[in-house]
């Protein structure tokens, strides 16, 4: 059985509270969902993307992009050394150019979560942690819940997890539900990233079932993919995942945020990005507490062309550091 929200700040309008009465009732809810125009959204992305931004509002944007960055670290070969590092370069992007803005977060395994916290403290840089048996998710609930507390326990602000994509691919949405309620509720205080693995998802529709289920079950974020796996982030899938929160804002006055992850790699891309948040969700979430970009490898080039910028002149990929 689905069990609805209980507090109050998760109060929802009475056809969404009836979604989540039982699994039939969600079912309906999920299956009801207008089906996605695939070609009408491809070429909506294709269009937006063509917007050009020059000038001012470029270094804005390349600012902005860069504030919204979670710079990740998921390997297996992860040490403690690596991790400070990345936060010494998430609290100072560029040194020697003290006016860029700090990244949103850095993003490690739980059990480097706490070497992340002190590297970041004071700084203002949030520390999310991965859990629920990443990047597969393939985990008894139990386990799941013990990987989110040893992150929320280290000090995380912000908790990444996986659903069970053969859960929802075989129609157990209840299932899905509650687990996502049940971390939810283990994340205490920290903020929840809903990772839909979006490329595993077979169809657009199945995407549009996937955001909003997240959304119902308390999800603060959803995001696109674990980036483990391709097709990652893609502009047509964060448009749709866009419409999602933005429709969820209008349904409940709360506003929820996307997280595209995987492969956005040039500042272009990250502008593409940034056009739709502002004409498919709405200006209110051109800022890191609503949008983030999962790509590391993204600052690299938007350190470069901010650079550029400021400069007028090109400089060589050496002369910005990487780690």
């Amino acid at each position: 059985m689905v069990t609805p929200p209980s507090t109050p700040a998760e109060a929802l309008p009475a056809e969404l509270a009836d979604a989540t009465r039982d699994d039939r009732s969600l079912r309906r809810f999920l299956h009801g969902l207008p089906g996605v125009d695939r070609v009408g959204l491809e070429q909506r992305a294709a269009g937006l993307a063509t917007r050009s931004i020059k000038k001012d509002a470029k270094r804005w944007a390349i600012d902005t992009a860069i504030s919204m960055v979670d710079l990740t670290t998921l390997e297996g070969a992860d040490t403690e050394g690596k991790v400070r590092s990345l936060c010494a370069k998430a609290r100072r992007p560029e040194p020697g150019y003290p006016d860029v803005p700090p990244v949103a977060a850095v993003c490690v395994y739980p059990d480097l979560a706490a070497t992340a916290v002190a590297a970041l403290r004071g700084s203002g840089v949030r520390v999310a942690s991965v859990a629920t048996a990443f990047p597969s998710g393939r985990a008894a609930l139990p386990v799941k819940l013990a990987d989110v507390e040893h992150a929320v326990a280290a000090g995380a602000d912000e908790v990444d997890m996986v659903i069970d994509r053969g859960a929802f691919l075989a129609g157990r949405y209840g299932q899905v539900f509650e687990e996502i309620r049940a971390v939810k509720r283990a994340c205490g205080d920290a903020h929840l990233k809903v990772i839909l693995e979006t490329g595993e998802l077979a169809s657009l529709d199945a995407v549009r079932r996937a955001s909003w289920l997240a959304l119902l079950a308390g999800g603060d974020v959803i995001k696109t993919s674990t980036g483990k796996i391709s097709p990652a982030a893609t502009l047509p899938v964060t448009h749709l995942m866009l419409q999602a929160v933005r429709d969820w804002r209008d349904a409940t006055g709360q506003l929820r945020g996307v997280k595209p992850a995987g492969g956005i790699r040039t500042t272009k891309d990250a502008i593409r990005y940034l056009v739709a948040v502002h004409e498919v969700a709405g200006p209110e979430w051109l800022t890191p507490e609503l949008f983030r970009f999962g790509a590391s490898s993204l600052l690299g080039d938007l350190l470069m062309q901010r650079r550029t910028q400021l400069e007028g002149r090109y400089s060589a990929a050496h002369h910005v550091a990487v780690d």
